[in-house]
């Protein structure tokens, strides 16, 4: 209505609507108290470290924490272990983790202050069964044998050109395990990937207010 004032943009709202379009619930309350404190320490490391291009609370919200919850689509019951691999300010894992507090998760990235983050959030969320690991993926996945064909999923949102990155993340997948690629947005050319590896395109639709986008499934046979 004109002269009326512009209506205030609530968090604990955002976020209840993007769950009950996601994920068809509403937030428990230790989920919005973690994506809370989650949100108030993105915003304060941001302003020094830019952690990512998202300046806002609105755009942290919708276009990385709703965002992230979209993996949750191709992450079945029995999955467990989880790679976030170039997980960047924890996204998409710590999202995923605070959904699924089951999960056992492994976060991966190159970048120190990242880390440095990472720790942080998994220090004040209390988080359990969270791994770090400060490092290229190439690097460690030579160095360290052991999380060879170890995980049930990987997952990656905007760490890098998916032709690249999928041989990688099946380097850590165990036989059967699936790799889940957050791809360019509904609308957009599909990139030429030309996998060996048995791989499809799937498309979730705009919700809540959150653009539609592809994703890129990819199995390890």
């Amino acid at each position: 209505m004109k002269g009326m004032p512009p209506q205030r943009w609530d968090f604990s709202h955002a976020l209840a609507q993007g769950f009950v379009s996601l994920l068809g619930r509403a937030p428990a309350p230790e989920e919005l108290q973690a994506f809370s404190r989650y949100l108030a320490l993105l915003l304060k490391w941001n302003r020094a470290q830019r952690l990512t291009g998202y300046r806002s609370a609105q755009e942290i919200t919708s276009k990385l924490f709703l965002d992230s919850l979209r993996f949750l689509r191709w992450i079945e019951p029995g999955d467990e272990k989880v790679l976030d691999l170039g997980a960047g300010p924890g996204i998409p894992g710590v999202p995923l983790k605070i959904v699924e507090p089951r999960m056992h998760l492994t976060l991966l990235e190159a970048r120190r202050r990242r880390v440095s983050f990472l720790a942080t959030i998994v220090r004040e969320l209390g988080f359990t069964e969270v791994r770090l690991l400060h490092g290229r993926a190439e690097a460690l996945s030579e160095s360290e044998p052991g999380l060879r064909a170890t995980f049930d999923v990987v997952v990656t949102r905007g760490a890098g050109p998916l032709r690249s990155i999928i041989p990688i993340a099946l380097a850590f997948l165990r036989p059967g395990g699936r790799f889940i690629g957050s791809g360019p947005p509904i609308g957009s050319p599909t990139p030429s990937l030309h996998l060996q590896a048995p791989h499809r395109w799937e498309s979730f639709p705009t919700l809540g207010g959150i653009g539609g986008r592809r994703f890129l499934i990819a199995e390890k046979t």
